[in-house]
């Protein structure tokens, strides 16, 4: 998948001044991409576009105008890009109440491990993820997930025993996904 390039991050005062209409294509594109398992998990398959969209929003909230640091932002926001053969997503883990979140978090550890992709012929792909998004005791509520496959997924799933769960995906989204894997 292409990587942004510094060319394609404005300043964060021109970016503020063209915000609404770039939000709009990037809220348009995330929507699109984003895939509910049950109603506490949702993934994010991230592209160039979503991730550009991203870096935008770093560099005009901290009114970012050294070099360094924009490089730093889309260095870092680059490796939640796939390479060829590969899906990346983010993992939003969500309960609105503080309270359960918490505790969830703390029962949901192994999560990361027990998600998995089902390919059309039946086999399943587990995702690589970043161990310090989670300790003995907690897990993040947000996850990097990447996956190495060489066609989109006909479903995603969840093998926790808190929370086993599959769901298909649409033929909009796998077409999508089979985009991000050329």
């Amino acid at each position: 998948m292409k990587k942004v390039e510094r060319s394609e991050i404005l300043d964060y005062q021109t970016y503020t001044e063209k915000r609404d209409e770039i939000r709009s294509s990037a809220m348009h594109e995330k929507d699109r991409r984003r895939i509910h398992l049950g109603e506490h998990l949702t993934f994010l398959f991230e592209n160039t576009d979503t991730i550009r969209y991203q870096i935008l929003e770093m560099v005009r909230i901290e009114k970012m105008v050294k070099e360094a640091g924009i490089q730093h932002e889309i260095d870092t926001y680059n490796n939640l890009l796939g390479e060829s053969g590969e899906l990346t997503c983010t993992l939003l883990i969500e309960y609105e109440d503080p309270s359960e979140r918490d505790k969830m978090l703390g029962s949901l550890t192994d999560l990361p491990e027990k998600i998995y992709l089902l390919m059309e012929n039946g086999k399943k792909v587990y995702p690589e993820y970043d161990r310090d998004q989670m300790s003995d005791v907690k897990l993040s509520s947000v996850q990097f997930l990447k996956f190495s496959c060489s066609s989109p997924p006909a479903a995603i799933g969840s093998e926790h025993s808190l929370l086993k769960i599959e769901s298909p995906l649409t033929a909009e989204q796998k077409e999508l996904l089979k985009s991000d894997l050329r």
